[in-house]
């Protein structure tokens, strides 16, 4: 299981990005996949999940929703985070993940993780 986040950058606050997480074909539909991210001396915190099947769900952490979206592509076998309305406090290293068991809240429900990806929101 591989995943590859990407997509981060240096943005001014209000404005957008799109984090990309590249899974390998064997996890795009069999693990649902979330987004964490980690602010420096900080823990790594949850953001949002994406999970498959009949009964799809896609729980987001409290302070970003209604600004974030997570959504799939299936012929690319990525998971994107699209990013609205950002603010200095989203200002983090993002990383995808993908999931083995348990809450999708917590982080070590994650099996498998990419490497980060740094957002900076200035102000």
């Amino acid at each position: 299981v591989q995943l590859q986040a990407s997509g981060g950058g240096l943005v001014q606050a209000g404005g957008s990005l799109r984090l990309s997480c590249a899974t390998s074909g064997s996890t795009f539909g069999s693990y649902a996949v979330g987004w964490f991210r980690q602010a420096p001396g900080k823990e790594r915190d949850f953001v949002a999940a994406i999970t498959w099947g009949d009964q799809d769900t896609t729980p987001y952490e409290d302070s970003v929703k209604g600004r974030f979206t997570i959504f799939g592509d299936d012929a690319k076998s990525t998971v994107y985070l699209q990013m609205n309305s950002l603010k200095p406090e989203d200002t983090a290293v993002y990383y995808c993940a993908a999931h083995s068991s348990g809450s999708y809240y917590l982080s070590p429900s994650y099996r498998y993780w990419g490497q980060g990806t740094q957002v900076t929101v200035s102000s």
